[in-house]
């Protein structure tokens, strides 16, 4: 067991999840208010939980990893984010715990963590979490696993744990970016699992057999156009000014584009 000190133990709690609009979000909020630990002394209030998105792809923790990185960008410092895509619940699948600086990552060991991981580079420390609560359902280790797992981390101590050798992780094996799609937002654009710092500002990309070029953002293209762009996360985004890219070019989460 690892004990943390008061200024190292996470101030909030963030959820990450595939869950939609479900049951599933509203019990892990509802548990976590009845159980929160609170702040360090300083700020003795119950830890609070924010439902940070829950709308990733269902079933591809290989395509939501790739948002993680992005989505963190900006957002406060000490904070815990309790991540769930998790095709395999109820198999012998390991918990990851990550941890760098102030911040904590908790998931399942099917390559969702990997891009995490690799952005943060040899800073990152990273256990399998060998503890278990005792009564377990077979088809919800949200509720009944990895938030009791947050839990503990939220109060200064992470249980039973070995440290993971990363060569051994799911996904070990994938590419750093992606050129898949790996989300659409409510207004329909396509987010690409690429930085979009790594590609030039002349770059085209080929996304269902049409040409698009960057622009800054929407306002710069004539209504109804497509472009690419970098977004708020600082990824790749395929968008239609006042459109919906998936219905414009029918594309979907999987799907890939060609950069050329």
């Amino acid at each position: 067991m690892i004990h943390l000190s008061s200024t190292e133990r996470p101030r909030r709690l963030a959820l990450v999840t595939d869950f939609g609009r479900s049951p599933y979000v509203g019990q892990i909020a509802l548990l976590h208010s009845a159980g929160a630990p609170t702040a360090p002394p300083e700020n003795p209030a119950p830890v609070p939980l924010v439902e940070l998105i829950s709308d990733l792809v269902p079933f591809r923790p290989d395509l939501s990893g790739f948002l993680l990185p992005g989505l963190i960008r900006g957002m406060p410092s000490k904070t815990l984010y309790l991540c769930i895509v998790d095709p395999g619940v109820g198999s012998e699948r390991d918990v990851l715990a990550l941890q760098c600086g102030d911040d904590w990552w908790l998931g399942p060991d099917n390559g969702l963590l990997l891009p995490m991981i690799r952005r943060l580079g040899s800073a990152a420390r990273v256990w399998r979490v060998l503890w278990r609560p005792q009564g377990m359902s077979a088809s919800f280790h949200g509720r009944d696993l990895f938030l009791p797992i947050a839990h503990r981390i939220l109060a200064g101590k992470l249980p039973e744990a070995e440290t993971a050798d990363l060569s051994r992780l799911v996904g070990a094996d994938w590419p750093a970016e992606s050129a898949a799609i790996c989300y659409v937002d409510h207004y329909g654009n396509l987010m690409v699992g690429t930085d979009a710092g790594s590609l030039d500002t002349d770059q085209t990309i080929l996304a269902a057999g049409r040409r698009l070029y960057r622009a800054r953002t929407f306002s710069d293209v004539p209504c109804g156009g497509a472009f690419w762009y970098r977004n708020a996360f600082g990824l790749v985004e395929i968008a239609v000014n006042q459109g919906r890219a998936d219905n414009v070019l029918g594309l979907a989460p999987g799907d890939s584009v060609v950069f050329i």
